[in-house]
């Protein structure tokens, strides 16, 4: 810290000090900070949360699996029972849809089997309104 001594010329008249003073200033300025940690509420360690009131989980239903199968000869069976037509199946397909939960149809045909019956199958299950369809069995096709 240095002092002004005055000047080197003899004037009586003191010369004016342009350095602030800044003591007050951090006096202020701690007195206002001690305030504020004063005035912050405590931190909780909790958080409360209103959390939704649910029921119970339901029991998970299996769903229904409806086996359809094309054989050598094209023939259609509607879980292991052959149909004679394709009304026949249509009349099976429309029973399914109204099922509620919809069943899973798992289609698995023959390598043998022409490729008419199982599009036809196909077609018929999406015409009517399936959509829970899976072809099975298809790693026989590999080679």
């Amino acid at each position: 810290m240095g002092m002004n001594i005055g000047s080197g010329s003899g004037s009586s008249e003191p010369e004016v000090m342009m350095d602030i003073n800044t003591t007050p200033l951090i006096d202020v300025m701690l007195v206002l900070l001690i305030m504020l940690i004063i005035t912050i509420p405590a931190q909780l360690h909790s958080v409360n949360l209103d959390m939704p009131v649910s029921a119970p989980p339901t029991k998970k239903v299996d769903p229904v699996v409806v086996h359809i199968d094309i054989d050598k000869q094209s023939v259609i069976h509607w879980n292991g029972a052959a149909l004679a037509s394709r009304a026949e199946l249509e009349a099976h397909l429309g029973e399914a849809v109204r099922l509620q939960p919809q069943p899973e149809i798992h289609i698995r045909s023959d390598a043998k089997a022409k490729y008419e019956a199982v599009a036809a199958v196909m077609a018929n299950a999406q015409r009517v309104g399936l959509t829970k369809l899976g072809i099975v069995g298809s790693e026989q096709f590999v080679n």
